[in-house]
């Protein structure tokens, strides 16, 4: 088993891995409270927290003792946590990628001569697996549709990416509706050549031009942040207009897994 960090693989690095635990679900965030009277506690559900992933490491013997230090000192270098969180993949886990940093120090102990094992753990604040190639869905007509995720077991946080028409007014907007729920873009202004980008997971919205720049804050634009969700596999998206022309919707799904 080896893995990938930062665009670099352990192979590369010339160092053998294995995984001895796995951790399917990530650490629980238990919701609970004590009842005065009661035994036990009031169950409130649990969210997920962070992603723990520990692999085992072993530098195979070199010819010299400056040859183990650089190999070492390569390692050291390649997962400095100064680098912040970077993609980080599992050759077990094709088509998906994590964001890691280590967690914690690194300690190298010699088994045989200039040769070592060493532990890493991996630190995932984010303890969703997001596909390496994912769905892109485009809209390019009023009305209502199915899109399908093939990818991922989880609810995802889509980025929309809306062309259209709009002038100020409260009678002129465009709305978006998945699965039922509603986002409104009313009160704008938007012009042919710009493209309104609504980004769920940072619960954001912004304008760009057509060279991706961005031109100003979108948030005042959105009557209720009803910022979208779409399921593992099936999927209803409306558009409808009132006094505005809409152009096209792109969905960037950003499937995901536990």
């Amino acid at each position: 088993m080896g893995f990938t960090f930062d665009g670099t693989t352990s192979k590369s690095m010339g160092i053998a891995t294995r995984m001895a635990t796995e951790n399917r679900v990530p650490e629980l965030n238990n919701r609970t409270i004590k009842i005065a009277g009661c035994d036990g506690l009031l169950d409130l559900g649990a969210s997920l927290s962070e992603r723990i992933i520990p692999i085992s490491c072993f530098i195979p013997p070199k010819r010299t003792a400056a040859e183990l230090l650089e190999c070492k000192d390569n390692i050291i270098s390649w997962l400095n946590p100064d680098k912040g969180l970077c993609e980080f993949s599992l050759d077990t886990e094709s088509g998906r990628v994590y964001y890691a940093r280590l967690q914690s120090g690194v300690t190298f102990e010699r088994v045989v001569r200039f040769s070592a094992t060493f532990d890493l753990t991996f630190f995932c604040p984010d303890p969703y697996g997001y596909a390496v190639e994912d769905d892109v869905f485009t809209i390019t007509e009023t009305g209502s549709r199915t899109v399908t995720r093939t990818r991922g077991n989880a609810e995802s946080k889509p980025v929309y990416r809306l062309k259209g028409v709009l002038s100020s007014g409260t009678g002129k907007y465009i709305t978006i509706t998945t699965n039922g729920k509603e986002l409104k873009i009313v009160n704008a202004v938007l012009s042919e050549d710009e493209t309104l980008v609504i980004d769920a997971d940072k619960m954001t919205a912004w304008v760009e031009d057509s060279g991706g720049n961005t031109l100003r804050n979108a948030l005042p634009y959105i009557d209720e942040l009803n910022f979208p969700v779409l399921n593992a596999g099936g999927n209803t998206v409306s558009v409808e207009t009132a006094d505005a022309t809409f152009t096209e919707l792109k969905i960037l799904a950003k499937s995901r897994w536990r």
